[in-house]
């Protein structure tokens, strides 16, 4: 098996970056820096504390639905995903009122900060409104981060897996398309030690790094995947994918998302990292698997550089806040 070493004078913060949903601020507050995702929402929803918690080949969201209850500010997002104090979560899913399509959605990570969207959140969201009998096996559409998206639960089982396509939108490339005012060759984003990472900057509704490395090494990725994802170049941050070709019409991948840090799947991230492939030559457009380490995605990417996304949803289970515990987070 091969290794790959980080040199001992690699420049690392003082505390581990923490894995899947216990990444998060000192305060477990979005950053500073980070623009609002619904400017014209500065207040954080209420929602009922009931909730569905699914899971899209093992990175999971919980759906709560706005209501009279919790109010869910940063610190209420941060511990209810947290694995050990909380429910768990890789993030949560906020359906907010309305008199039905497109019905509108709110989106955070595991850190309490609002963000664009989630492919995988989105097909979670799919399942529940599915299960709870709002949808058929027609496509539907939703809202979020300012833009409408249409979403399918394709016939099959009626009690899962669900399978579920979501029309993603048009990737956009280039330094602009995620921020990076100063080009892909700012000096912050050139490592202490690993260099400037080859990467392809790419927007699918929010920013990501598509870096083409010599190897998937798991420390190469877990460095580079933290000095990427909160790098100051990246105003918003952004979400990392490290993409090895692995046949005519397959990637596999390894992730960071911004927020949450190692994850097992994410619907976004696969969908970058094929139109990134696309994008290079290394691929023809067409659909193309992307492995993943929690399995498998399929990508359709368009000559247009039109997405969509395919794959598995499984419910987990459903459930209630305890009350005492709602009522300890609006302290």
């Amino acid at each position: 098996m091969e290794t790959y070493e980080i040199p001992e004078k690699a420049s690392r913060g003082a505390d581990p970056t923490p894995s899947n949903s216990q990444a998060m601020n000192a305060d477990n507050s979005p950053g500073p820096d980070r623009p609002a995702i619904h400017p014209s929402d500065p207040e954080p929803p209420r929602v009922d504390i009931s909730f569905f918690k699914g899971h899209g080949l093992g990175n999971d969201y919980l759906v709560l639905e706005e209501g009279p209850g919790l109010r869910l500010h940063s610190r209420a997002v941060a511990a209810i995903c947290h694995r050990h104090r909380g429910v768990g979560s890789d993030g949560v899913v906020v359906l907010m009122r309305g008199s039905g399509e497109p019905w509108r959605l709110r989106m955070f990570n595991p850190d309490g900060s609002e963000f664009e969207r989630s492919g995988n959140g989105l097909r979670i969201l799919a399942a529940h409104v599915f299960r709870t009998g709002r949808v058929g096996h027609e496509p539907f559409q939703v809202e979020v981060g300012g833009d409408r998206i249409t979403m399918r639960v394709h016939p099959g089982s009626q009690d899962g897996p669900f399978d579920v396509s979501v029309e993603m939108g048009a990737a956009q490339f280039g330094p602009e398309a995620v921020g990076l005012r100063s080009g892909a060759h700012d000096p912050r984003l050139v490592h202490p030690v690993l260099g400037l990472p080859d990467f392809e900057p790419v927007s699918v509704g929010n920013p990501h790094a598509a870096v083409f490395p010599e190897g998937l090494h798991s420390a190469y990725v877990e460095e580079m995947g933290a000095f990427l994802s909160a790098n100051p170049a990246f105003p918003a941050g952004t979400n990392v994918q490290f993409v090895r070709v692995a046949g005519p019409e397959a990637l596999e991948i390894r992730i960071w998302e911004r927020g949450v840090g190692p994850t097992s799947a994410s619907g976004t991230s696969a969908c970058a990292a094929a139109a990134a492939a696309v994008r290079r030559k290394l691929l023809a457009s067409g659909s193309i698997r992307v492995e993943a380490p929690g399995g498998t995605l399929s990508v359709r990417v368009e000559e247009d550089w039109r997405l969509t996304l395919r794959g598995p949803v499984e419910a987990v289970c459903e459930g209630r806040l305890d009350r005492g515990f709602a009522l300890g987070l609006e302290r």
